[in-house]
């Protein structure tokens, strides 16, 4: 709460908080905590920068939810449903596959994580689910926040677009 109100950014009822030294999700709501969700974040340092694959820290809000009412086994390319785990060639399941719903980020700390080469929602990070959830708990991503497809829906059906997300590195 600190942090939003240093930037003059109203809470939502619910915020999300993620900790990438813990590989945690914390969800509150109305300020109690609500949920806590095992994530995998970036397998490289965390960082703003546009290339670097490290998840963006600061504060974000949720901006597109993407894949309400589709299988939690769906896959996605570019935003778009492409089909389900099942049906996906047996080199594509080998590869970090973005699936069962997307909840895009978008920076709100301009020069932090928002404008030029540090922009969070240009470098299409999301929470989403993931096909390798055997590595949820350790860093696994390439910037994004990964859960569970069943956290992912869970998660989804909750927060509402708007809703502040804060990543710390600790």
């Amino acid at each position: 709460m600190e942090k939003c109100n240093g930037e003059k950014i109203s809470p939502t009822q619910h915020l999300i908080f993620v900790s990438i030294g813990l590989q945690k999700l914390y969800l509150f709501d109305s300020e109690k905590l609500a949920a806590v969700f095992d994530v995998s974040t970036s397998r490289k340092p965390p960082s703003c920068k546009r290339d670097s694959l490290g998840t963006p820290t600061g504060l974000h809000k949720i901006d597109g939810k993407i894949g309400d009412g589709l299988p939690t086994d769906t896959v996605f390319r570019a935003r778009k449903p492409v089909g389900r785990l099942g049906e996906m060639p047996e080199d594509e399941l080998s590869k970090n596959l973005i699936t069962s719903r997307i909840l895009r980020l978008r920076g709100l700390e301009d020069g932090v994580n928002s404008g030029g080469d540090v922009d969070t929602y240009s470098r299409y990070v999301y929470i989403h689910g993931t096909n390798q959830e055997d590595k949820i708990g350790s860093p696994n991503s390439h910037g994004c926040v990964l859960l569970r497809c069943c956290d992912a829906k869970r998660l989804f059906d909750i927060a509402r677009d708007g809703d502040i997300v804060l990543i710390s590195a600790q």
